[in-house]
């Protein structure tokens, strides 16, 4: 166990080692990654090993033992977080090369279309100045239905007046006075229930696209 433990201390200082060379110019930065990757690959194979000789010392050992292998476990997670956050950012650095080459190679014409998006909220702000003007526009136009409303309860109004002054001058019968009466009531009924569903929806188209 003890040339083991060495064995994958060793192989632990080479892959510090090595991390230090992805900093170094003129280095050829996927062979050292692959080399760190193997070196990383065979330390937990050791440590893999080494829990089953843990388990095979004397008693009065163990624990010291046990000790000392979570120590390389802790040491080789370390550099494994290290090397997956390099790889992110090599990643970062090559994607950034490649859109800096695609932008300077692209070419543009006199009547071409230069659409390019460069910061979506721009276009997020469209969408809610689009929003609200067709809020804008509804209001304005249940604004013009109250309006088209009220005068028709006045033209209702008047109707009902004049032909109270018919009904009068011709003497016309109590029944007939009343069912007249009873038909500009329900009249009134259905303008009011039209201005109570105008004004529902347009509350209701309010609440779930602007607020």
């Amino acid at each position: 166990m003890e040339a083991l433990y060495h064995q994958t201390n060793k192989l632990i200082q080479d892959t510090q080692q090595c991390f230090q060379q992805l900093n170094t110019a003129h280095v050829d930065l996927t062979s050292v990654e692959s080399e760190i990757q193997l070196k990383i690959a065979a330390v937990n194979a050791n440590c893999e090993r080494l829990d089953v000789f843990v388990y095979k010392v004397p008693v009065a050992q163990r624990q010291n033992a046990k000790m000392r292998v979570d120590q390389l476990k802790y040491d080789i997670r370390h550099l494994q977080a290290a090397l997956r956050i390099w790889q992110e950012k090599k990643q970062r650095r090559e994607l950034e090369v490649n859109e800096r080459e695609q932008l300077l190679n692209r070419r543009f014409t006199a009547n071409s279309e230069m659409s390019i998006d460069i910061d979506y909220s721009v276009q997020q702000h469209n969408s809610m100045q689009n929003a609200h003007r067709g809020v804008d526009e509804m209001i304005n136009s249940g604004s013009n239905i109250l309006d088209s409303l009220r005068d028709q309860r006045m033209t209702l109004k008047g109707a009902h007046k004049r032909i109270v002054d018919i009904g009068n001058t011709l003497g016309l019968s109590n029944q007939t006075m009343r069912m007249i009466e009873k038909r500009v009531k329900e009249d009134k009924y259905v303008l009011f229930g039209g201005m109570f569903v105008t004004l529902s929806i347009i509350a209701l188209f309010l609440y779930y696209f602007v607020f």
